[in-house]
Order: C-alpha cells, then sequence, then structure tokens
C-alpha cells in the first residue's frame, strides 16, 4: 500500500487495519519527536511522553480531513516532516499550558520554544549542563521572537525550530503544506534568522557585560553603602 492509499483508507474508511498499519510505519517518527521535545523542557517522565503520543494520535484521528485528507506529498521525506510538526507543536503547547497554569497568567502568543522553566511534578529535574542549555535555548528563543514579526513570524519560527531542532533539509521543510517557499527561499530566510538571532545575542551579552562592570564601578564607589 503506498503512502497515498494508506492516507486515503485512513481518512475515508477509517478501519482498524489501516490505522494499525499507519501505527506500524509512522510510530517511530512521532515517539521520537514527542522524547525529544519533551526532554528539551527538562522531562523525562515517560508516562507524560506516552500521554503525549496518544495525544499526537488523537489529534490525527480528530483531524483527519485536514491532515491526511489535505496532504499531498512531493518529497519522500515531506510527510514525515509534517508529523513532527504536528506532534513538536502538541508537545509544546502541552507545556506552555502547563506553565501557564503555574504562574496564572494566559499562553504567551508566539512563544515557541521553553525558556528556561522546567515542570516540576511530573518531570525530573536536569544537572548543570542540562539547566545551562534549557537558559540559552530561552535566549535563542526570545531573540527569535524579535526578529520575526508580522503575519509570516509564526511561519518563521516553525522553520527555524524544525531545521535546528528537529533536523529537517531545507527542501524537506519547503514542502511541508503551508509554508509556502522554495528551498531557496527556506535556506534564504535561514541564513536571515540566524545572522539576526547572533546579532541579538552579541548585543544582550555586551549590555550585560556594561551593566555589571557599572554596578561594580558602583559597589567599589562606596556610594551604594548606607
Amino acid at each position: 500500500m503506498s503512502l497515498e492509499e494508506l492516507l486515503q483508507a485512513c481518512n475515508e474508511v477509517g478501519d482498524a487495519a489501516s490505522w494499525e498499519e499507519f501505527v506500524r510505519q509512522f510510530h517511530p517518527v512521532i515517539a521520537g519527536v514527542v522524547l525529544r521535545t519533551c526532554r528539551r523542557w527538562g522531562c523525562n517522565s515517560l508516562t507524560v511522553v506516552d500521554d503525549l503520543v496518544q495525544e499526537t494520535y488523537l489529534k490525527i484521528c480528530r483531524e483527519r480531513k485536514i491532515i491526511l485528507g489535505q496532504f499531498s506529498a512531493e518529497h519522500p521525506n515531506a510527510f514525515h516532516g509534517y508529523l513532527k510538526v504536528i506532534a513538536s507543536n502538541l508537545v509544546h503547547d502541552y507545556f506552555r499550558a502547563s506553565h501557564s497554569k503555574k504562574r496564572g497568567s494566559g499562553l504567551e502568543g508566539n512563544s515557541v520554544e521553553p525558556v528556561g522553566e522546567m515542570t516540576e511534578s511530573k518531570c525530573e529535574s536536569g544537572g548543570p549542563q542540562a539547566i545551562h542549555r534549557t537558559v540559552l535555548v530561552g535566549q535563542i528563543a526570545r531573540a527569535l521572537e524579535q526578529v520575526t514579526s508580522g503575519s509570516d513570524a509564526r511561519r518563521d519560527q516553525m522553520v527555524f525550530w524544525l531545521y535546528y531542532r528537529d533536523g529537517l533539509t531545507a527542501s524537506s521543510i519547503a514542502t511541508i503544506p503551508g509554508i509556502g517557499m522554495t528551498t531557496k527561499g527556506v535556506e534564504s530566510l535561514l541564513f536571515r534568522l540566524t545572522r539576526g538571532i547572533r546579532d541579538r545575542l552579541v548585543s544582550t551579552a555586551e549590555q550585560r557585560t556594561k551593566d555589571s562592570q557599572g554596578a561594580q564601578r558602583y559597589k567599589e564607589s562606596g556610594l551604594g553603602r548606607d
């Protein structure tokens, strides 16, 4: 059974045999993305991973008319990339909502990556390296939000993370429904975003150094004493 035939069978017929074949073919992709994304949030709970894998399948089933019915494969890895987007976004939404409840505030509009916090109840805390990496990823995420704007901001952020976080090539990203870009267009966007993020991070680091030096001089002057 070809990919097109399998997707059509799951979408239109929805019999158990078709879905079993779907799971057999794509479970490694979905489970792998969910596991890696959970770890990026500092979560190592297999229970949480299993729950989110099941939620991904439920989403695909509920929205099969759109996810399966309207997909048109133009590249061998296109559907794999499509599933990675769906699974990754679902996990990010889960953890953003979890953190939002803890803060007692609403979800942040364009945030697409953890910004340095780790879930406490279900996830194990990481060591110094894991914490440092989470903080660094958070800095990159904030810089990414600053260099993207307008109606394409969400798409541009997705392209960036698909390339650097999930390892998709520019050509694979270009074939994903909703991206609406050529391979050259994706490469150009990635170059612009990477340069912009690097400039932001350098500027932030320089400002922090100046602030630290200013605070030290103020302390040494004795003006900060009571």
